[in-house]
């Protein structure tokens, strides 16, 4: 099996349907990210109203302010439909909901976006968990895919954000606010 490399390279481009924070139903494109000089941190989880995924969607949308200090849009994405989400979205946290999401969730219902960035699981129909951060160019600058069994880390999207910003090089346990090499 040959996987194509990504990171480095021009991200695939994408428009989604997605449910806005304000609950409404727009959509979202890495083109307008880009129009806007805006960096993207593109996520993938596999399905809504699972046990995982929304201490993630939670945890990322609890630090959206730290991302857009950072001038990142943050997007989740799914295979559900923006009606699902909106279900999920409007069901209280305390009941294995997401509640109030400061960022859009984007409905890839025809997985090309997964696809596209191959994290599709195709004989599921879900996607793995892949992470993708995006530069203001539309240049795939980091990318992280893992076992659907394991959520993410926000405080290690945010500090490597700030280490991609730096535009320098970053050692190794590197933190915001340090040296670059």
């Amino acid at each position: 099996m040959s996987e194509k490399r990504m990171v480095a390279k021009q991200a695939p481009r994408f428009e989604m349907d997605a449910v806005m924070p304000n609950k409404d139903f727009n959509k979202v494109s890495l083109e307008e990210n880009m129009k806007n000089d805006k960096w993207t941190v593109l996520y993938f989880y596999p399905m809504d109203f699972t046990f995982v995924c929304p201490t993630e969607i939670t945890s990322l949308s609890d630090r959206y302010d730290e991302f857009e200090d950072l001038d990142a849009e943050v997007i989740g994405v799914s295979t559900d439909t923006i009606h699902t989400h909106l279900a999920w979205i409007n069901t209280n946290r305390d009941d294995n909901g997401l509640g109030q999401l400061n960022y859009p969730l984007a409905a890839d219902t025809n997985h090309q976006v997964a696809r596209d960035y191959g994290v599709l699981i195709e004989d599921e129909g879900v996607a793995l968990r892949g992470l993708f951060i995006i530069s203001p160019e539309g240049e795939l600058m980091y990318s992280v895919v893992n076992h659907n069994n394991i959520g993410r880390d926000v405080e290690e999207t945010l500090r490597v954000l700030q280490a991609l910003q730096t535009g320098g090089l970053c050692p190794a346990n590197w933190k915001p606010g340090q040296a670059t090499l």
